[in-house]
């Protein structure tokens, strides 16, 4: 009888390779039920064995779907499909979505709060403060955006952080420009260097010394974020 496993995915569709390293071939009758419908996959999964499929790539392992015998995938679907057509499951589904907007808007702020926190500019620059830690909140906090704001493995302040430096690289650098060696470690080197940079961009605003927008990259880049709001 076939076991539950976790496996990884190979050049042939219906062979997949177990973590010692065995190879096997999907059983007969078996189907493919691909990611991105956790609903379906739960009941596939709970209603006997499957092989489930995740390929690893750098740091970020990637579901490429659960292996299972036909009849259990289709008695799940059918059942999931039945209970999607009730009213109460849509109530439920429009609940949900008001309780996920409320957290998102909720996370949006303490996160620009955060950014904020780590900024400390003087009050000369308070107004750059706030338009950058919303700016940096604005493209950080999105779901599915796959920034470190979006991970829970390390406090708040460290997101915000790791964000504000982040957008600096992108927005007053020429970091998305560069033509970076492909040697191990040169990538982070490079980033490391442009962070000290950063750094020092930033503590520039955390004293009341004023400067012209034209010699300041953070200056100019929120300048033209303000025109391009009034343009919109």
């Amino acid at each position: 009888m076939e076991k539950t496993r976790v496996v990884a995915p190979t050049a042939d569709a219906r062979r997949v390779r177990t973590a010692e390293g065995e190879m096997l071939s999907v059983p007969e009758g078996w189907v493919l039920v691909p990611p991105g419908d956790a609903g379906l996959t739960r009941r596939v999964k709970a209603a006997g064995p499957s092989w489930t499929v995740q390929e690893k790539k750098g740091r970020k392992l990637f579901s490429r779907g659960v292996w299972a015998p036909a009849p259990h995938v289709e008695s799940a679907r059918a059942a999931l499909e039945e209970e999607r057509a009730t009213p109460a499951y849509a109530r439920r589904r429009a609940a949900d979505a008001r309780r996920r907007e409320h957290e998102q808007a909720e996370y949006e702020v303490e996160f620009a709060n955060a950014v904020l926190a780590f900024l400390r500019f003087s009050p000369s620059w308070g107004a750059h403060a706030k338009l950058l830690a919303v700016a940096v909140s604005a493209h950080a906090t999105p779901v599915g955006s796959g920034t470190v704001a979006r991970t829970e493995s390390i406090p708040v302040e460290r997101r915000a952080e790791a964000a504000a430096i982040a957008w600096m690289r992108h927005q007053t650098t020429g970091y998305d420009d560069m033509r970076i060696a492909r040697v191990k470690g040169e990538r982070r080197e490079v980033r490391r260097e442009l962070a000290e940079v950063s750094r020092s961009v930033l503590d520039a605003h955390r004293r009341d010394t004023p400067h012209g927008p034209a010699g300041c990259p953070l200056c100019s880049a929120l300048l033209h974020l303000q025109r391009a709001a009034v343009a919109r």
